[in-house]
């Protein structure tokens, strides 16, 4: 009999499903997009009926369209965007909208407690920086305006903590993404009262799950959601993981011999460590899905997602036609005919809470084509800066294995070669995330002993991008440019 394991990926508004034999040959895919909802500025969230029936909706699609059994299916898990959060009363019914990651309500909170103290005591415990996003801001957000919200809330969970529940019944922390929620001792890997003590939301510890591992198995497929879904009841479902350790599994991040950088909405930089890194000028240190790693990360808002902004407002439909187009318009222009400077601070940055984006060096003579050399260039340098921080608490791998939308971009990937003067390898899967789950799926039905054993057999290397000496030349000389721009636009950014 033929077996396949389901690997479920749930972004801010896009659901997607995908299956896999034990190859790693992906069989199928299928997604389905829940609305955005931004009640207020600043607010992102959508409505979680809505976005369990776009889950059910792709895995419905991906078996159809797979043209298997569903018994054929062994075992699934997902993963999903981190922090943000989804609560369930104690019926398991929502307790308010789905607070994405990207909400920025609870903004004035953060700033307040890098201010007071706050941070600097619980840094000590989780290790890591604290935003606007993370449940521990938008708790104490919710406490202070809505507590009722707080009141109906029986379990406090992640995105794909709450798929797993819809499929299961059962509700569960993992330990990949609880560890990088601000909620979690991570140093000492569990919870602490007295952690959430120090936030001021202390009453919310006994709304936190148990947590599982990531190749746990967590529970089985109910007859409800068997129905739902098109999937055989009592399969199994094992704990899943972090949106960042899939994409990083996924290409085969099993040691400390390369990085990981993800180029997707978010510019995701990291490596895994077998000791944790500790600093209060590192974005995050959580625990690795690989037993007995650290994930180490640096990242900000600052990718792939500037250029489908440009693409959407100046181009045409944003389809994919559109993006080829921008390929060959960025392969038409050298490194050395483009001086212009892009800063990709659209959707976040890494200069500073003021800080916005901007092309600047502009003249007359400049095309679309200069504009989008820059724009691929500026998100090249965005990575740089933040692996550069990771290369301060150690030496760095000459290798970085690329994922995310940028990685299907030849000519973009020869531009983070040139830019960060490293091997980058591209893997022949497009679907980090759910290829990422599968692998926790498939150890934890025993279909693979080890995720080396299991990357190993289901991630294939595609292509290889080698740094061209000269071009490390001129972007060497591009990328200072790039900071002192930043540098000196500081001062007029804090008159906005």
């Amino acid at each position: 009999m033929a077996e396949y394991l389901l690997g479920i990926d749930n972004g801010g508004t896009i659901s997607k499903s995908a299956i896999y034999d034990l190859d790693g040959k992906e069989i199928a895919t299928a997604s389905a997009k829940t609305e955005l909802i931004m009640p207020e500025p600043g607010y992102t969230e959508k409505d979680m009926r809505k976005f369990w029936e776009a889950i059910f909706r792709s895995i419905r699609d991906v078996i159809k369209k797979a043209g298997i059994k569903n018994t054929d299916i062994c075992a699934l898990a997902a993963t999903g965007h981190g922090n943000g959060m989804y609560l369930i009363d104690d019926k398991g019914n929502p307790a308010y909208n789905a607070v994405i990651s990207t909400d920025m309500r609870a903004s004035r909170i953060v700033q307040n407690w890098y201010t007071d103290g706050t941070f600097k005591k619980a840094h000590e415990k989780t290790i890591q920086s604290i935003w606007a996003g993370q449940p521990v801001a938008l708790i104490k957000w919710f406490m202070q305006n809505d507590p009722e919200v707080i009141s109906r809330a029986h379990r406090i969970l992640m995105c794909k903590d709450y798929v797993r529940y819809l499929l299961t019944g059962e509700a569960y922390a993992e330990i990949t993404d609880i560890s990088g929620t601000g909620l979690l001792n991570v140093k000492e890997v569990r919870y602490d009262r007295e952690l959430l003590d120090i936030f001021g939301i202390g009453e919310c510890f006994d709304k936190l799950p148990e947590i599982k591992g990531s190749t746990e198995i967590c529970g089985y497929i109910t007859k409800d959601a068997a129905q739902q879904t098109g999937l055989a009841e009592g399969t199994p479902v094992a704990g899943g993981l972090f949106d960042v350790n899939a994409c990083a599994v996924a290409t085969g991040i099993i040691d400390n011999t390369k990085l990981c950088s993800i180029a997707g909405t978010w510019s995701i930089n990291e490596y895994i460590s077998e000791e944790p890194v500790i600093s209060d000028d590192l974005f995050m240190t959580s625990i690795y899905c690989v037993p007995g790693y650290w994930l180490i990360q640096e990242s900000s808002a600052t990718s792939a997602s500037n250029l489908e902004w440009f693409v959407t407002q100046f181009l045409s439909d944003g389809s994919g036609s559109s993006y080829e187009e921008c390929n060959t318009l960025v392969e038409g222009i050298s490194p050395d005919d483009s001086d212009v400077v892009f800063l990709p601070f659209l959707f976040g940055t890494h200069a500073g809470p003021d800080a916005t984006a901007g092309f600047l060096g502009l003249n007359g003579y400049h095309t679309k084509a200069h504009l989008l050399r820059a724009l691929y260039e500026g998100v090249a340098f965005s990575h740089r800066y933040h692996i550069e921080k990771l290369g301060r608490h150690r030496q760095l791998p000459g290798v970085v294995r690329v994922s995310g939308g940028a990685a299907r971009s030849r000519v973009w990937m020869q531009i983070f070669a040139d830019v960060l003067n490293k091997r980058i390898e591209v893997t022949s899967n497009s679907e980090l995330g759910t290829l990422g789950a599968v692998l926790c799926a498939g150890i934890g039905t025993g279909k693979f002993d080890s995720f080396e054993r299991a990357t190993a057999r289901m991630v294939k290397i595609a292509s290889s991008f080698e740094p061209v000496p000269k071009a490390r030349n001129t972007y060497e000389k591009k990328y200072k440019r790039y900071l002192r721009v930043i540098e000196g636009l500081k001062p007029v950014w804090e008159t906005f």
